[in-house]
């Protein structure tokens, strides 16, 4: 009745039809995946007017065929259908139609509030009518599918599609466009993830509509009809928030704190790796959840440093902390690596024998995980099995700061402690962190900067920014990393890392498991992929006998063997060749006039 009563006041009293405001939006910054789908969007809530030239004509037919079907035909309000719902609202005894056409949304959105008042639709409709007279249809339609709220934080048809179907609006169904369109009455209500019955009768109205305003065919709706779009009950980007998180700042850095237009960021995130990683946290975490696990975090770079997937958490929405890039925590057994690097750079090998038995280290006496002690075994076998007493004497012998030595020049970033028991991982450190380092070893011996902004550019095709490709710095060699590759590999044929193996890779990583089960690791790789899992609790409460050998295991193998399928990879390269021996050459005796040392060579004693 509302509506009725403004519609006869705007016709009694003509409205003074002045200029409209400018329609402004905030410019969005848009990040895309390594392919160039849309992972996620920062900055203003509304995205541009919608391109109706690459939508099907059917997605914008849904809307008006449902929210205002006598759209072309009005000049900003219906008369017709104001009257209808005037008599509904009469029948029922109560006021509950609605009669708003697409313009009269369009103005509500622009300029007005949702106040249910007469001086509230008064307004809407002189707005309407001024909408009407300044902008075509089409871009009135456009801007109106731009700033429609379909429910869960989504503006405008491109953000809709993306969030329940996974595709941009330019590849919807007809069933699909319906369902959107459906949702508008009420994003609640209609919500195809959270109401799929309700939001199927919606569909199944839309479509009606659709068929009485010659939209589709009747075929066409039956055929909609028979086929069950894929509806997603999360957004499927929501894991790599945890990654646009991380980078924002970055691009705020380098073109400036604000910007006046839209952009796009082409990262270098795979997006099905990413889909990937999320589902197997989840489902770890979930088979885990009585023994402690709570949280848990993936990163994956490429031999070069991009970033192809980082999970920061559990659920983004629930808990947004970006444990991936700022959770520090105990690196355990998976801090061995670093140990036995620096006893291979100072002349050990990997079929040294070594001792397995109770040690003593200033006090402090290193335990292993099991019970008993191997007795005489090679260093090869130590590492296989994190044995711990094997990993202390050895910090200890080759010197606790050239084992924190090593690990910054391979990519710990964080400060190592160097008490005894540093050899055991009571470093705290980060899995980002830990993915430089390990990204060492499976890359050849280079020290990289992990990176995530490949361009930046606007939308119209000027580029901002441009990464600069680093020369990678030789950060470890041969014969050391050889050797370590070597006993790595081992870890995962018959030592700790088992359980993370896919079969016919070529792959080298270790377990990490803290003395107290706060945390736990599996850190591994391959040619072109390294990839770092950690788990464990927020509260740093301990977990219950979870190793890295269990549930950091079970989400690196599920990850890796997707992304394996589909990222590039190969076997781990062998690093660089090894120096060439040193050659003494024969010098003259002391006092001749030949008697100067050869560079590279030891002076003669007398």
């Amino acid at each position: 009745m509302i509506a009725l009563f403004a519609a006869a006041s705007v016709a009694l009293s003509p409205p003074d039809l002045s200029h409209l405001p400018p329609i402004t939006r905030e410019a969005q910054i848009t990040y895309v995946d390594r392919s160039g789908a849309v992972i996620g969007v920062r900055g203003g809530k509304y995205a541009p007017p919608a391109d109706l030239a690459r939508l099907p004509p059917y997605v914008p037919a849904a809307f008006v065929s449902i929210e205002d079907r006598r759209f072309y035909e009005h000049s900003g309000f219906d008369p017709v259908g104001m009257a209808r719902a005037a008599v509904a609202d009469i029948v029922k005894g109560h006021t509950r139609e609605g009669a708003s056409t697409i313009t009269q949304q369009l103005a509500r959105n622009l300029y007005l509030t949702a106040d249910q008042t007469l001086e509230r639709k008064a307004d809407e409709l002189i707005i309407a009518v001024q909408l009407e007279r300044t902008y075509s249809k089409k871009q009135i339609l456009a801007l109106y599918l731009s700033r429609a709220y379909f429910g869960s934080g989504a503006y405008g048809i491109e953000a809709a599609a993306q969030r329940y179907f996974n595709k941009p609006a330019s590849r919807l169904t007809i069933r699909e466009a319906a369902t959107l369109a459906g949702v508008l009455k009420s994003p609640t209500n209609y919500d195809p993830a959270d109401q799929p019955e309700k939001s199927a009768e919606r569909t199944r109205l839309v479509l009606d509509a659709m068929v009485e305003t010659g939209a589709i065919t009747a075929a066409d709706r039956d055929k909609a009809l028979a086929a069950t779009p894929k509806v997603w009950k999360t957004a499927p980007t929501a894991p790599a928030q945890y990654f646009i998180d991380w980078l924002d700042s970055q691009t705020r850095a380098a073109i400036g704190p604000t910007t006046k237009q839209d952009l796009v960021v082409e990262t270098t995130l795979d997006l099905p790796s990413e889909i990937a990683a999320s589902e197997a946290i989840k489902a770890t975490t979930t088979k885990f959840a009585k023994q402690g696990v709570k949280e848990a975090a993936l990163v994956s770079l490429d031999g070069s440093g991009r970033v192809r997937t980082l999970v920061g958490g559990d659920d983004y929405y629930k808990a947004p902390f970006n444990r991936a890039v700022d959770a520090h925590r105990q690196a355990g057994s998976a801090w061995k690596p670093f140990v036995y690097m620096t006893a291979m750079e100072a002349g050990r090998t990997p079929d040294l024998i070594v001792v397995d038995e109770p040690v003593t280290i200033n006090g402090w006496s290193p335990r292993n995980f099991e019970p008993e002690f191997l007795g005489s075994i090679t260093m090869e076998t130590a590492l296989a099995h994190s044995i711990n007493t094997v990993a202390a004497r050895l910090a200890d012998e080759v010197g606790r700061d050239n084992v924190a030595a090593v690990a910054h020049r391979m990519g710990i970033v964080s400060q190592v402690n160097t008490d005894p028991a540093m050899a055991l991982g009571t470093t705290l450190v980060t899995p980002l962190e830990m993915a430089t380092a390990y990204d060492t070893f499976g890359n050849g011996g280079y020290r990289i900067a992990p990176y995530g902004i490949e361009r930046i550019r606007t939308a119209g095709g000027q580029v901002l920014f441009q990464h600069k490709v680093q020369l990678a710095t030789q950060s470890v060699a041969n014969p050391p990393l050889d050797e370590m590759q070597r006993m790595m590999r081992t870890v995962m044929a018959v030592g700790t890392g088992t359980h993370a193996n896919v079969a016919g890779y070529d792959l080298a990583g270790k377990t990490g498991t803290t003395s107290d089960y706060k945390d736990a690791w599996f850190c591994g790789y391959t040619g072109g992929i390294t990839t770092v899992v950690w788990t464990g609790r927020d509260d740093a409460k301990p977990m219950v006998r979870i190793t890295g050998a269990t549930a950091p295991s079970e989400i690196w193998r599920s990850y890796m063997a997707v992304a394996l399928k589909h990222l590039p990879n190969g076997p781990i390269p062998p690093g660089p060749p090894p120096p060439l021996p040193v050659v003494q050459t024969p010098v003259a005796a002391p006092g001749t006039p030949d008697a100067t040392p050869v560079p590279g060579t030891a002076s003669p004693t007398v």
